[in-house]
């Protein structure tokens, strides 16, 4: 389930404060894992999860990978908060 993967996916501050970042622009995995004092693996492993739960979108540009948050499974999330409260 979709919903099940973006939930946990943010259930971790570490991913929010990731996809906080991303709404600034689009940042390099290096970039990204020099805003946390956890290791590289570490980071590696929380934009693996967001990726896996369609959160961000990366693409390699030259030897860097770069992520950017998609907005589009934020906004399913919201739908579906809306529509549970209603």
């Amino acid at each position: 389930m979709k919903l099940q993967k973006t939930l946990q996916a943010l259930s971790d501050p570490i991913r929010r404060q990731i996809l906080t970042n991303l709404k600034q622009g689009s940042l390099s995995a290096g970039e990204i894992a020099s805003q946390f004092d956890v290791s590289g693996p570490a980071i590696s492993r929380h934009l693996s999860i967001l990726k896996d739960a369609g959160l961000v979108r990366c693409q390699r540009k030259g030897k860097f990978l770069v992520y950017e948050i998609n907005l589009s499974v934020l906004e399913e999330v919201l739908q579906w908060l809306t529509d549970l409260k209603e």
